[in-house]
């Protein structure tokens, strides 16, 4: 898989020596490993609904509330953080996001209030999380690579996976066992221990190497693009003159309420009204995890060989699916079927971002990265949005099983909503110019 030479700038006179495997794929792992140490704070939510209901008294919509604060700053932060990625560099950004990820989620330790829950994990770690979200990653991917984009794409796409698989059983375990305030430690702590190591190895763009990125011809480092908000509500603008934008959005908002929104946050509490403990339901939250990583490498395998568009109808087909026959399955212990759902929806879980960057790369050039941190704003809207209404069904049906069932409706609609997405122009069209 990796190239055996790198193509560099014209260099002085002398002997030049050209490691065997391209620094790009040494990037590339940084920008995994960062991604796995972020995981962390976005493993948690799920975990804190019974134990704050249960000590504070706050209702699950309340409560639901401050998760989908966090969940619609991840994704409206997005935007912002890869035009200030253009600016400030890769870089200063994310270990800004990681400190204030760290600081968030240490300061709910102290907090009595629902506001205080609302600010510190609803604002400061909705933030933070937001500047390291996919983005970050397709940044990367632009930057670094022209060949096997799609593949790097799914492999940095299945590192938040991998985070949950190895966060969901310790931070389940500390709650059950020492409460949900170590396990908030926890976090802040693994995010703090990120920052050197983002600070030290990372590194912004392959000119900095005075290298050419994996596959592609050497191009100079652009210069800082200031004035990185205007920039990015200028793309917003534009964008949102073009019908794959809407369609692409429109999806991925399903994407977002049928995964973060409902599954991450809700089905720990709803696998316990149903008599399954608590450290069982999130093993099961993990093992999805497991096979997310398959899926979503699978899927960046696919989307350099099939159409994007397709694929997108496929999943969002699969995924209304299961989650139709989710109510169905959920009891005190885990038995096959339940694991059949698991094995399925996991595979399928976020195997959507490979071919939906493609296509936000093949409509939008440059801006692309821009443009998916909209989409992905309108994933965590999607999300937050459920995350809400979902405490909120439980509290007044008692139960979640309207939920699951008006999920699965949406993921048909999104299935529609992808095989209508126009082909792109012959030459990548560029919203804000040279």
């Amino acid at each position: 898989m990796a190239q055996t030479t790198e193509t560099r700038a014209p260099a002085p006179a002398g002997p030049v020596r050209t490691p065997r495997i391209h620094r790009a794929w040494f990037v590339a792992a940084v920008t995994f490993v960062t991604i796995i140490g972020a995981a962390a704070f976005a493993s948690l939510p799920g975990l804190l609904i019974e134990p704050l209901h249960q000590e504070f008294h706050w209702s699950r919509g309340a409560i639901g509330f401050a998760v989908s604060v966090n969940l619609a700053l991840y994704g409206l932060t997005a935007p912002f953080a890869a035009a200030l990625m253009d600016r400030f560099g890769i870089r200063r950004v994310v270990a800004v996001a990681l400190t204030t990820i760290s600081v968030g989620s240490l300061l709910t330790v102290w907090m009595t209030t629902t506001w205080q829950l609302v600010l510190y994990w609803g604002g400061l770690v909705g933030l933070g999380s937001g500047s390291m979200a996919l983005a970050f990653a397709a940044t990367v991917t632009n930057r670094w690579f022209v060949a096997r984009r799609g593949l790097v794409t799914g492999i940095l796409t299945a590192a938040g996976a991998s985070g949950q698989l190895i966060f969901l059983p310790l931070l389940s375990w500390l709650v059950v066992h020492h409460g949900w305030r170590p396990a908030a430690v926890t976090v802040a702590l693994v995010a703090l221990a990120v920052v050197p190591f983002v600070w030290l190895l990372l590194r912004d763009h392959p000119a900095d190497l005075r290298l050419a990125p994996y596959g592609g011809e050497y191009v100079e480092k652009p210069a800082p693009v200031t004035g990185a908000a205007r920039r990015a509500v200028t793309v917003l603008f534009k964008a949102a003159r073009t019908g794959p934008f809407w369609l692409l959005a429109g999806s991925f908002a399903i994407c977002g309420a049928s995964t973060n929104g409902l599954v991450k946050t809700h089905f720990v509490p709803a696998a316990h009204d149903h008599g399954m403990p608590v450290t069982a339901a999130a093993g099961l939250l993990a093992v999805i995890g497991v096979f997310d990583v398959v899926g979503t490498i699978a899927s960046g395998w696919f989307t350099d060989r099939f159409s994007p568009r397709r694929l997108l109808a496929v999943y969002y087909a699969l995924r209304g699916i299961s989650l139709l026959f989710l109510p169905m399955l959920l009891a005190p212990a885990v038995h096959p079927p339940m694991l059949f759902f698991i094995v399925f929806y996991g595979l399928d879980w976020v195997a959507t971002v490979p071919p939906t960057i493609a296509l936000c790369r093949e409509h939008y050039g440059e801006d692309s990265a821009i443009v998916f941190g909209w989409v992905l704003a309108s994933h965590q809207v999607g999300a937050a949005v459920v995350a809400f209404a979902g405490g909120v069904a439980r509290d007044v049906f008692g139960s979640y099983d309207v939920v699951w069932y008006a999920s699965g409706a949406l993921c048909a609609a999104a299935a529609l909503m992808a095989l209508v997405i126009s082909r792109p122009r012959p030459e990548p069209q560029l919203l804000t110019g040279a």
